[in-house]
C-alpha cells in the first residue's frame, strides 16, 4: 500500500509564497500519475495540478497557471507544489493524490493553506 505524507502548508500573507512537499512510500516513478487537489470550507474538492511521471508532463488549472509549479525529486520520491503570489482565494485544504493502474486512487492526509489578505 502507497502512503502519502504531505507538509509544508501554514499561514501566508498575499503575495507570498509556499512550497507544500507529498513524499510517497513508494518510487514515484512505479505511479502513473501525481496531483495536487484543494477543498475550500463548504466547497468541493477542485485538481490544481497533475504530473504524468512517464511523460513528465504536468497540467495546471487556471487558476493557478504561472504562479504555482509542480516539481518532483525523483531521489527522494517526493513532488511538491511551488505556490507563489498567493492570494486569499487560494485558501483550502490541499491534497496529495497519486494514481495508478497498480494501486488505485490514493489520498494524503492534507495540509491547510491560509491566505491572510
Amino acid at each position: 500500500q502507497v502512503q502519502l505524507v504531505e507538509s509544508g502548508g501554514g499561514l501566508v500573507q498575499a503575495g507570498g509564497s509556499l512550497r507544500l512537499s507529498c513524499a510517497s512510500s513508494r518510487s514515484i516513478f512505479s505511479i502513473n500519475r501525481f496531483a495536487w487537489y484543494r477543498q475550500a470550507p463548504g466547497k468541493q474538492r477542485d485538481l490544481v495540478a497533475t504530473l504524468f511521471t512517464a511523460a513528465d508532463i504536468t497540467v495546471y488549472d487556471d487558476s493557478v497557471k504561472g504562479r504555482f509549479t509542480m516539481s518532483r525529486d525523483n531521489a527522494k520520491n517526493t513532488i511538491y507544489l511551488q505556490m507563489n503570489s498567493l492570494k486569499p482565494d487560494d485558501t483550502a485544504v490541499y491534497y496529495c493524490n497519486a494514481n495508478s493502474q497498480s494501486i488505485g486512487d490514493i489520498w494524503g492526509q492534507g495540509t491547510q493553506v491560509t491566505v491572510s489578505s
